[in-house]
């Protein structure tokens, strides 16, 4: 058996964030790049290259060149087994990204250097200030023009109100990025080559005060540096790991992702710097990572990973203990003991079999229906970790498969997308099977749906939008909700697990409800429950 202390301290496990077209799937592809576990990069959209990248490995992504799924992938560097979770930059998908922010030790923050901090970055960066997990930052796209890095620094810190520690510090910032300067060693580090990005850059390394610079860097950029420098070291925050740990400072990395450039020094410094595996909060306290008993919870399920086998696999984080293939555990969902037989571990849609995993891995279990989002498996007693709530959908649409006969795998498809989060299910007491609602927290997930069906389960979609763009649950009623006094357009229905909601078309019939009944309480998220009464 490996020493369970040691495994832990070399795991670091994050998530990238960022607003649509930051660059998020173009960084993890070349942080894989440099941690040896691909040889050559793909690149999202890009003409040049023949390769689609490896996180997005769902046709519709490598169709539109987004994410919309979260990835998990895995690889070894420098002595550090690193965890990337890679998570859709686009809105419509953020309730995937909070999930997996769950699952997160800390977060990259990525930041478009000619647009600064960005409507969906502000989202995350919430989620994470409420997770409280140190959060990094890095400016990318240095290659292209952008804002003036002090302004970058006074923009993140009034808008985010978080203090800034630039780590390294960019040389060109007008489109002539020539490399970075490194503050923790006074070296420069510039660029040269990249073969657009697929392979690892040529880069030389001198110092900042020597000759050596002067004979490689143009005089322009050489007086500009040294200024910059003078001004950081006087006016800039120093470092310091107590307020990164609180989330009241974030390591600030400069470079352009699409070529390379800036990529190793920052994941060098990203993991020397970032914290292994932390204790998490379950019913009977903190549990530490280092505990004996074993114990992880479900953060994403995801079914159809390989359209060649209709697999489904539930992803599990592990928060303690060792993880070995054929063990026996207990399972908060099902309220009984589990063989685990098949774990995996992954790289996007490429997944192998693994025998042995540590605190801070993420690994996928084939799922043949009995695993929830929230789930918590143990050993050593029923332990259950804080659950991932229900998010309020935003948009809604009616339901029903074009042709009847195939009602069967509508139910199925529609059953397995709601498990795994994509959508949300209601309906209207009283109502027939016939009718179905799905709510989704962004438009593009519709698209999704009707994509999925029709690929994954041979299902066309017969859709009608809905004027609702505000659920919310019901929490205490002074009455049946049939007999609340409601709006004309507000309507009762039913959540897939049988709990009472309410459809609003605005937010003002939201406030006249809960005037007009007095003592309604009226909930934006929900816990999510085993049960699945309404698809059954």
């Amino acid at each position: 058996m490996r020493d369970l202390a040691g495994e832990v301290k070399r795991r670091r496990t994050f998530a990238i964030i960022s607003h649509p077209d930051a660059g998020k799937t173009t960084l993890t592809e070349k942080l894989l790049l440099y941690g040896g576990a691909i040889r050559q990069a793909g690149s999202v959209k890009a003409r040049r290259a023949a390769r689609h990248a490896t996180s997005d490995w769902m046709e519709i992504e490598k169709q539109r060149g987004i994410s919309v799924t979260s990835s998990a992938m895995v690889f070894d560097y420098e002595g550090y087994r690193v965890n990337i979770l890679d998570t859709p930059g686009h809105q419509d998908f953020s309730e995937d990204t909070y999930r997996t922010l769950v699952a997160a030790d800390g977060a990259v923050m990525l930041i478009d250097c000619a647009r600064g901090v960005e409507a969906q970055t502000i989202k995350l960066f919430k989620v994470c200030r409420m997770r409280g997990i140190p959060i990094f930052t890095f400016v990318n796209k240095l290659d292209r023009a952008g804002k003036d890095p002090f302004d970058l620094i006074s923009e993140i810190e009034s808008v985010l109100g978080i203090s800034v520690c630039p780590i390294n510090w960019p040389i060109g910032t007008h489109g002539d990025f020539q490399g970075v300067y490194h503050r923790d060693t006074r070296q420069v580090e510039l660029y040269r080559g990249g073969d657009h990005g697929q392979r690892k850059v040529d880069a030389l390394l001198v110092a900042a005060d020597g000759p050596e610079l002067e004979a490689a860097l143009a005089a322009g950029y050489v007086e500009k540096l040294r200024e910059d420098i003078e001004l950081l070291d006087i006016a800039g925050d120093a470092f310091d790991l107590d307020k990164l740990l609180a989330g009241e400072l974030s390591p600030m990395f400069f470079g352009s992702a699409g070529n390379n450039f800036g990529v190793e020094p920052f994941l060098k410094r990203f993991l020397a710097l970032t914290t292994p595996p932390q204790p998490r909060r379950a019913d009977e306290g903190l549990i530490d990572p280092e505990d004996s008993r074993f114990s992880g919870f479900i953060f994403k399920i995801q079914a159809n990973m390989n359209p060649a086998h209709r697999d489904r696999l539930a992803f599990l984080r592990i928060c303690s203990g060792v993880f070995e293939r054929n063990m026996t555990v207990w399972h908060s969902g099902g309220q009984k003991q589990l063989r685990l037989t098949q774990p995996q571990q992954f790289m996007a849609q490429e997944h192998e079999g693994v025998d042995t995993a540590f605190p801070g891995d993420i690994i996928g279990l084939f799922d043949p229906g009995l695993f929830r989002l929230g789930d918590t498996l143990s050993t050593g007693g029923q332990l259950r970790y804080e659950g991932i709530p229900l998010f309020a959908p935003e948009f809604f649409s009616r339901v029903s498969p074009l042709d009847s006969m195939k009602r069967k795998q509508f139910v199925k498809g529609i059953a397995q997308l709601s498990q795994e989060g994509a959508v949300q299910t209601f309906k209207r007491p009283g109502v027939g099977r016939e009718e179905l609602i799905v709510g989704v927290v962004g438009v593009l997930q519709l698209e999704v749906l009707e994509y999925r069906l029709k690929v994954e389960y041979g299902v066309e979609l017969r859709r009608e939008d809905l004027p609702y763009r505000y659920v919310r649950w019901v929490g205490e009623a002074p009455r049946e909700v049939g007999k609340l006094r409601l709006t004309s357009t507000t309507v009762p229905a039913l959540d897939r697990s049988g709990r009472d909601v309410l459809l609003f078309e605005n937010e003002w019939s939201i406030r006249l409800v809960t005037e007009n009944n007095e003592g309604l309480t009226l909930m934006e998220t929900a816990d999510r429950m085993e049960a699945d009464e309404m698809m059954e």
